[in-house]
């Protein structure tokens, strides 16, 4: 009984940790759909506000109102899209460098690209 008691706990826990990995890799999907979907509407932003844009100079209008709203939304957007970037690069345990915007190994005390040393903590 001591080997079929062995098997089953290894079982168990093989199943346990793949289930945990499987779980690891839903979270990260949803996190680069959820980019795409920023990105997505990004460009949808700077479309418009490329209409607004061709719109006003065609017209003679000034839309300086519509423009400035437009520009805020892509600013927030952006902030959205750094704060998703910045948990899918947790969730893959890499960190990237500030100099040349390589992603390197999060226990990496150099960047493998251009030799920066990287910061131990970002700061939030």
């Amino acid at each position: 009984m001591g080997i079929l008691d062995d098997v089953v706990v290894n079982a168990k826990s093989a199943a346990t940790a793949v289930g945990k990995k499987a779980g690891e890799l839903v979270d990260l999907s949803k996190l680069r759909i959820n980019a795409a979907d920023i990105s997505g509407e990004i460009n949808k932003k700077y479309q418009e506000l490329g209409r607004i844009l061709y719109q006003a100079k065609k017209e003679g209008a000034q839309e300086e109102d519509a423009v400035k709203s437009c520009i805020a939304l892509i600013d927030e957007l952006y902030e959205q899209l750094d704060a998703v970037n910045a948990q899918i690069l947790l969730m893959r345990h890499k960190k990237v460098c500030g100099n040349c915007k390589k992603e390197n190994s999060e226990d990496a005390a150099f960047c493998s690209a251009c030799g920066a040393a990287l910061d131990e903590k970002p700061e939030e």
